[in-house]
């Protein structure tokens, strides 16, 4: 009821641990509360809180509009939501050393369990649109410094995100992570990779754990858990499925209104009613106030 039972910190230990061990895992992202309930629900690894994600609902592009404020307010909500760890996308850490600082500390406060700092220069773009640009070395790795000296929870997962692939190549890639690891990177996200052998290498350049993003509609061939996990990947997000998937099939169901004059077609495609209160574990808030929920359900609903 309410909110998660696990505490922030206990989330952090549980992630690192599960990072350490090797296996793969695999984290959604969520583009609210309800869902990141529904990715706990489903068995998931974890949850990922996309940048893009919290653009796009807000109407915005994801060119670096969103504040620290709006990303650090919904990634409370989300967070606090599930017992499973919540990585969260903090862009290029909303300014300066000092300001990523405040950034690592801010999202720290809303629950998170580990964050990915990038190497873009502003105004940012998708990972996986062209005419990206980087800032130089000495930049990124200040970034992450400010990034892994602010952390208070040491659990706190400080991920270093890399887009250099797609402006100097796959050297440059691999020469960069391994300096964001030596500046203090617990995780490497090396975006937009080519193909499996470029993650493999990205794999084989550093000893931290490392992150596939299988995106739709990107640079990245969508692999399977197993391709990925026999490589050695440690985390695959998958960023924006969940809302792409809400939004087609709302489309769908405007269009049928349009169409028909009423979403009688579309009902069976929809979470009923009975589904929907599960999740909210309706039911058990009849602990506190019997009057809430003194009333069945046929699943059909």
């Amino acid at each position: 009821m309410l909110y998660a039972q696990t505490d922030p910190a206990t989330k952090r230990a549980q992630f690192r641990e599960r990072l350490a061990s090797g296996e793969l895992l695999r984290v959604p992202g969520a583009f609210n509360p309800l869902s990141a309930r529904l990715i706990q629900d489903k068995g998931f690894d974890g949850v990922y809180i996309s940048g893009a994600v919290i653009s796009a609902d807000l109407g915005l592009p994801d060119i670096g509009l969103t504040t620290l404020t709006e990303v650090a307010g919904r990634s409370q909500q989300i967070s606090r939501m599930t017992d499973l760890p919540s990585l969260v996308d903090a862009d290029t850490g909303f300014g300066e050393p000092m300001n990523v600082a405040r950034t690592v500390q801010t999202l720290e406060d809303a629950g998170v369990s580990g964050l990915h700092i990038e190497d873009q220069v502003n105004p940012k773009r998708c990972g996986h649109l062209d005419g990206k640009a980087v800032v130089d070395t000495d930049t990124a790795l200040k970034r992450i410094r400010a990034a892994a000296d602010a952390r208070r929870d040491p659990n706190l997962l400080i991920m270093a995100r890399t887009d250099i692939r797609a402006v100097d190549g796959l050297d440059a890639a691999m020469d960069r992570a391994k300096q964001l690891v030596d500046a203090g990177a617990d995780a490497i996200f090396p975006e937009a990779m080519k193909d499996l052998g470029e993650f493999e290498a990205m794999r084989n350049a550093v000893d931290v754990p490392i992150l596939a993003n299988m995106t739709e509609f990107g640079k990245s061939e969508l692999f399977t858990t197993t391709q990925l996990s026999n490589i050695g990947v440690n985390i695959v997000i998958y960023p924006v499925t969940l809302l792409r998937s809400a939004m087609g099939a709302a489309e769908r169901t405007l269009d049928a209104i349009n169409a028909d004059g009423t979403q009688q077609s579309v009902v069976g495609e929809m979470q009923t009613r009975a589904r929907l209160y599960e999740l909210l574990d309706y039911e058990s808030y009849n602990s506190f106030d019997s009057s809430v929920f003194n009333f069945t359900l046929d699943n059909h609903f």
